[in-house]
């Protein structure tokens, strides 16, 4: 797709309204098109700020009749100390003396820029409520009005429009808006109000906000999407993490709150009982984060990647970018699989290292393997096991089922590897000490099951290689992704086909990549796994 961008800047009216000197000047630089804002005050040289940096226009000092100049050709400023001129999208900023006295302009050029939104109109427009995030001066509003107007074309929009920012100052709305009406607001501390009234009193489809900064904006925008509104908006941040961990607008992603999961919960995750939880369901379906002007990173579900970020897995997000000759460029990125040095998985178990000196060695001599990696089609390699604390006959019927050859040994000293309990770990008994001294691999499990003690013969044998003994694997795995694709599109849950204990565990490594859930149900040998989101 390639876009065809129309730029309108009403730049002579802006130019109209600084003292002729001045005005002059950036006549003679002739760089409209990077300008970005003009810096006034007093007693200092006035500056021009374009997209590479600052430039000073002329060498002799602002003065207060400079500022007077100004501001008796501007509209009057508000509340918030900002004015604009008449159907133009200029934004004047004063700074003020501790007596009221302006001293300061900041004069922002205000440009229309049609065609910005084409890189995301495939998700504005489909009826998902959308937040543009970025840094100041980045384009949000830019790219918020032009949204407006193209949703204006077959839907009611109504903007509420705090600074007049995005459809100008005066009574009539600047045209680059198209058909959606304006709602200006008295006040910034009155946002959160007028966007309720506009709601009530307006009958709209979409609500349209600029800088959601304040927590009541944020209550009332979780009211307005609960009652089936569409909403765009913007807010400052550089990225959804930055976001998140802001306490006053976090609740526009679904906030987040620590939570004490149950025993059960916290083996199934292989976490500790206190972990960080999403809260409610985002206020925004899906988040834009505007990295440069036309670098955009997209989340498509906001509650996926929040989940995901909590966890400790964060999904990379859609990358769409826009090259020299207008065409979009989509890149997406594979989920990063689970991070190795994790000891933890969906069973439960955990696998120590001997010594404390341990994680200096180099990792060929680590004692975590004392099987070399399984090759498909060649047989497995015996392993003397010595429970300490685990139900043997247990051990045995996992065993069974994963046709590993492990040996059930009544010596530690005649064990290549120990498995115990965490209880039994964690008083540290003297047969531990001997084993991790000896630099013996020990196992830790987190409950005497066969489910836990499958996850550790299916690491311990190193069968996360394909079995050649299983040719449902591929099938199976197959079937997973679809059901994954599935569930993520919004289908609640599946449950799979019956498989084996090792394909059920690929299963739930594959869930759980994908930020879903899973569990197994049923007993041996229809034994399956359900995969539905929380």
């Amino acid at each position: 797709m390639t876009i065809q961008q129309r730029i309108t800047d009403n730049l002579d009216v802006m130019l109209s309204s600084l003292p002729p000197d001045i005005a002059g000047r950036l006549t003679e630089i002739n760089r409209s098109d990077d300008l970005l804002e003009m810096i006034l005050d007093v007693g200092r040289v006035p500056t021009a700020r374009y997209l590479d940096g600052e430039r000073t226009l002329l060498e002799r000092e602002v003065t207060r009749d400079d500022i007077e100049y100004v501001v008796a050709r501007i509209g009057e400023f508000d509340a918030d100390n900002r004015a604009g001129i008449e159907r133009t999208l200029h934004r004047i900023s004063a700074i003020r003396n501790r007596h009221g006295r302006i001293v300061g302009l900041t004069c922002r050029v205000g440009r229309a820029v049609y065609g910005t939104i084409d890189i995301v109109q495939d998700i504005v427009t489909s009826g998902k409520s959308v937040l543009l995030l970025g840094r100041p001066g980045v384009g949000k509003t830019t790219m918020l009005r032009e949204a407006a107007r193209i949703l204006a074309e077959t839907k009611r929009v109504v903007i509420v429009d705090t600074s007049n920012e995005i459809a100008g100052d005066g009574d009539v709305p600047h045209p680059a808006i198209g058909r959606a009406r304006r709602m200006q607001v008295r006040e910034p501390v009155l946002q959160h109000e007028v966007m309720i009234e506009a709601v009530e009193n307006h009958n709209p489809e979409v609500i349209v906000i600029d800088e959601i900064g304040r927590e009541l904006e944020a209550v009332a925008a979780r009211t307005i999407a609960e009652r089936g509104v569409q909403l765009i908006g913007t807010a400052h941040g550089k990225s959804l993490e930055n976001l998140l961990l802001n306490p006053t607008l976090s609740d526009l992603v679904g906030g987040i709150e620590s939570v004490t999961l149950s025993d059960e919960e916290a083996r199934r995750r292989g976490t500790q009982k206190t972990v960080l939880e999403r809260r409610a369901a985002p206020t925004f379906d899906v988040l834009v984060e505007i990295q440069d002007r036309w670098v955009l990173a997209v989340h498509h579900d906001v509650a996926v990647a929040v989940d995901g970020m909590l966890r400790g897995r964060p999904l990379p997000p859609e990358v769409r970018s826009l090259d020299e000759s207008g065409e979009v460029r989509v890149e997406v990125s594979a989920p990063p699989p689970p991070p190795p040095s994790a000891r933890s998985g969906e069973t439960g178990y955990r696998r120590q290292a001997a010594l404390p000196s341990v994680s200096s060695l180099p990792e060929s001599e680590l004692p975590y393997s004392p099987t070399p990696p399984h090759i498909p089609g060649t047989p497995l390699q015996p392993v003397r096991i010595y429970a300490y604390g685990v139900a043997r006959n247990r051990l045995r019927q996992a065993s069974r089922r994963l046709r590993v050859p492990a040996t059930l040994v009544d010596q530690p000293s005649e064990a290549d590897v120990i498995v115990t309990l965490r209880a039994y770990y964690r008083r540290h008994q003297k047969l531990i000490a001997d084993a991790e001294a000896r630099r013996v691999p020990v196992y830790v499990l987190r409950a005497n099951t066969v489910a836990q003690m499958e996850g550790f013969l299916t690491d311990l044998f190193d069968l996360r290689a394909v079995p050649a003994q299983d040719p449902g694997l591929e099938s199976g795995l197959q079937e997973t992704q679809q059901a994954i694709q599935q569930v993520l599109n919004g289908q609640r849950s599946i449950d799979l086909p019956p498989a084996s204990a090792y394909i059920r565990r690929l299963q739930h490594q594959l869930a759980r990549q994908a930020n879903l859930i899973s569990h197994s149900y049923g007993k041996e040998p229809h034994r399956r796994v359900r995969i539905f989101r929380e």
